[in-house]
């Protein structure tokens, strides 16, 4: 990978079995590539998740927009 940054990350030792047994399993070839997919893998999750939020947010934004209009038409009459 040429695009990438070395960083240092603090793991419970759990996580860190977890990742040597895959690794020793040859799910992957080093303990990096196994944190690199992982965090690919959350990245595209949660991106997703957020860009739905952000969706639903705006929905109803509009939809309160609406209803303020709605409202203000109705106390006129």
């Amino acid at each position: 990978m040429s695009d990438t940054e070395r960083i240092n990350v603090r793991l419970p030792e759990s996580f860190l079995d977890r990742i040597d047994f895959l690794v020793e399993m040859d799910d992957f070839s080093s303990r990096s590539e196994a944190i690199r997919i992982a965090v690919r893998d959350m990245l595209y999750y949660r991106v997703d998740l957020v860009a739905e939020k952000v969706e639903k947010m705006a929905e109803q934004e509009q939809k309160m927009a609406r209803a303020k209009a709605i409202r203000e038409e109705y106390l006129q009459k």
